[in-house]
């Protein structure tokens, strides 16, 4: 049974700021984390990932949309944010060693993860956004004890 949460946000910096605080919970996770980002174009899955990520020092955030994967490493974290919104095949993930970014410590935020089902792990944790203008309804859905210990950490 999934444990969901729901939150609106009126300001993109809200959006940033509880991606920076989901990130803070998921740090001290010795095990791989795997959240799906949901939502159509332009919600704003890349502005939550991109908040997630320079929590960890990472202040040049790029979307992964043409080169699949963007993976920021360094001494207290490993993280990849994949786009398979452009991928034509999910086994091109497997060309890409989708299974090395798997390993206990190693975090994976997936944008458009319907488009590679079968290669990549089932999510932890399920955010769905949706929203106009600078207004974004995030809804998370945990799947199972990871998950959960995520929901709780932030909320």
């Amino acid at each position: 049974m999934a444990i969901i949460l729901n939150l609106i946000f009126q300001h993109e910096s809200e959006t940033r700021d509880f991606a920076q605080k989901l990130a803070i919970c998921s740090q001290s996770i010795n095990q791989a984390i795997v959240i799906y980002l949901e939502g159509d174009l332009g919600a704003g899955k890349t502005t939550f990932a991109r908040g997630f990520i320079q929590h960890f020092g990472f202040n040049r955030v790029k979307s992964p949309t043409y080169s699949l994967v963007e993976s920021y490493i360094n001494d207290a974290i490993s993280i990849h944010h994949f786009d398979c919104y452009r991928l034509s095949d999910p086994e091109e993930l497997e060309y890409i060693g989708i299974r090395e970014y798997s390993a206990p410590g190693h975090i994976q935020l997936i944008e458009w993860a319907n488009l590679a089902k079968g290669i990549i792990s089932p999510a932890d944790l399920v955010i769905s956004i949706t929203g106009d203008d600078n207004s974004r309804n995030l809804t998370l859905s945990a799947n199972n004890s990871l998950g959960q210990q995520l929901l709780k950490c932030v909320d």
